[in-house]
């Protein structure tokens, strides 16, 4: 949510962020980063990848305090706020009955073995092996 200044505030947000927010936080910061500091970042990594992202992050705020660089630290704690609302995506859980039937039996024997070529298959065999020589 922008102020009337235009620029974001740095609260946290009250639900989980959208994967636009969180890429568009991330080109901010990748731009920022590119211009100050020469380093190129992968914004689509950065918004799919938390442990990438929280490297950026760690990288940013380092860069902010040793060069004073103070436009990174807004983006920082924003690409974190944005990172850590985010929720898991929930995996499908089956509702559904039990099956009642019993697993098929597994095989006796080991796995069948394979019998000698013909004569026939072995000749195309060594035609095709020979072909590709």
């Amino acid at each position: 949510m922008l102020n009337s200044v235009g620029r974001w505030n740095n609260r946290k947000l009250p639900m989980p962020a959208s994967d636009s927010d969180l890429l568009a936080a991330a080109a901010h910061m990748h731009v920022l980063l590119r211009r100050k500091t020469g380093r190129v970042t992968d914004t689509e990594w950065m918004a799919t990848n938390a442990e990438y992202a929280r490297a950026m992050i760690e990288f940013a705020r380092e860069k902010a305090r040793s060069e004073q660089i103070e436009e990174l630290l807004p983006l920082a704690d924003r690409v974190e706020g944005l990172l850590a609302s985010r929720t898991p995506p929930a995996r499908p859980v089956w509702t559904g009955p039990r099956s009642q039937t019993p697993a098929p039996p597994a095989p006796a024997s080991g796995p069948a073995e394979e019998g000698p070529l013909s004569s026939a298959q072995a000749a195309l065999a060594s035609r095709y092996i020979g072909r590709l020589r």
